[in-house]
């Protein structure tokens, strides 16, 4: 399972991920991971999670293979059983190709795979992930989405902080939402869509012709009154039909002649559910260095 924490900067994504990760002590209440007290049984808990954060901790003078089996090793690993370990991280993350290069010749995206294999070389029942493809490109972010994903689908539970609506709703099946150090929604992407109103069926006609043709034969089809906006051709109304109310509009549409070049069943974003949540959406500010920190076993 992949669950997301999702807030702007400031709401306390990172302050709860370094209380799990026994890093800082909560002020009050209580906090425990499989079980296990982060305050009475720190050592407990830091056997039981990997952690990674925003900027890759990787050794650039050392192979990527060097650096797992490093870790492994630190994790308790015999040396034998670290080089298998290391192998295995490289094949599950796609570097088994560069694990023998120095990890100064890395893209920035590989170096983040690999910070994050080394936060799995111990094999962790909970992996914590802390804005994990922050400052990165388009291309690397999509590859690390992928590792994750892959993370996910193979039992690894994993809880990510991210700014990124898109992030967390491609990657995850429980999203919480913080705001202000408190949380302020949860659920699955679904159904938080759903607290931020009804689908709608839009369409892009040709010409204004056909947006007022449009909107003649599609009068009743939704609730409420359409928006209708005559300079880009395009007209929007809500639907609590779904799927089904899309197919009645590509029909009466055929059927009446209407030239449209586009016509589409649109789903409430994340967007619309932060905005409708906290009154603002999450803006993503630029980062800030931090103290880097790996958790593993016997630390």
């Amino acid at each position: 399972m992949i669950t997301a924490i999702l807030g702007p900067n400031g709401a306390g994504k990172t302050t709860l991920v370094r209380a799990v990760a026994t890093l800082v002590r909560p002020d009050s209440g209580t906090l425990s991971v499989l079980g296990h007290d982060v305050v009475r049984e720190p050592v407990a808990v830091r056997r039981l999670i990997g952690l990674a954060g925003q900027s890759a901790a990787v050794e650039p003078t050392m192979t990527g293979r060097e650096n797992l089996a490093m870790v492994a090793r630190l994790y308790g690993a015999r040396r034998r059983a670290a080089r298998d370990s290391a192998d295995e991280v490289l094949g599950q993350l796609g570097l088994t190709d560069a694990g023998d290069r120095l990890v100064r010749t890395y893209s920035g995206g590989m170096r983040r795979r690999l910070d994050l294999g080394a936060s799995l070389v111990g094999a962790p029942r909970l992996l914590l992930l802390d804005e994990p493809t922050s400052g990165l490109d388009p291309r690397s972010r999509v590859e690390l989405w992928d590792a994750i994903r892959a993370l996910g689908a193979a039992g690894t539970d994993v809880v990510l902080t991210t700014q990124y609506l898109e992030e967390a709703d491609q990657l995850s099946g429980r999203i919480v939402i913080v705001d202000r150090g408190r949380v302020i929604a949860e659920g699955t992407p679904g159904e938080l869509k759903s607290q931020a109103g009804t689908d709608r069926v839009e369409l892009r006609t040709r010409d204004a012709d056909g947006l007022a043709l449009a909107a003649a034969t599609l009068s009743g089809l939704g609730e409420g009154a359409p928006e209708v906006d005559a300079a880009t051709h395009r007209y929007s109304v809500a639907t609590a039909g779904g799927a089904s109310s899309l197919a009645v509009a590509a029909t009466r549409l055929a059927e009446a002649g209407v030239e449209i070049e586009d016509l589409t069943l649109r789903r409430p974003t994340l967007d619309e559910v932060f905005l409708s949540l906290t009154g603002h959406t999450p803006a993503v500010e630029p980062t800030r260095k931090r103290a880097r920190h790996r958790t593993g076993a016997g630390k």
